[in-house]
C-alpha cells in the first residue's frame, strides 16, 4: 500500500522516514518529492509498505505525530487523477 506523508520538515531525509515506518513492518520504498529545478524537498513523501495491515497500522499510529518539529499528515495515497476534484479533464 502506498502512503502519503505530508507537512514534512524540508530537512527530513528518506533514511529518517524509512526508520520511522520500519517499526510498523517492511518498507518497500521511500521517496521524498523534490522540486525539479532546485532539488529541494517539497515537504511531502510517499512510503510504500509490503502489506495493507502494516500500512494501516503505520497510518493510525503516525498521522498527526511529530517529526523534526512538524506535525505529519499520514494517509493512504490516492491516484493523482482522484486528488484534485476541481481539475478539468479535456478529451
Amino acid at each position: 500500500m502506498n502512503i502519503f506523508v505530508g507537512n514534512l520538515n524540508f530537512k527530513t531525509s528518506e533514511a529518517q522516514l524509512l526508520n520511522l515506518f520500519a517499526v510498523f513492518g517492511k518498507v518497500t520504498s521511500v521517496k521524498i518529492i523534490t522540486d525539479k529545478f532546485s532539488g529541494h524537498s517539497r515537504g511531502f513523501a510517499f512510503v510504500e509498505m509490503a502489506t495493507l495491515e502494516e500500512a494501516e497500522n503505520a497510518i493510525t499510529n503516525l498521522n498527526n505525530s511529530e517529526l523534526d518539529s512538524r506535525m505529519m499528515v499520514v494517509k493512504e495515497a490516492l491516484p493523482q487523477e482522484n486528488n484534485n476534484p476541481f481539475k478539468k479533464k479535456y478529451n
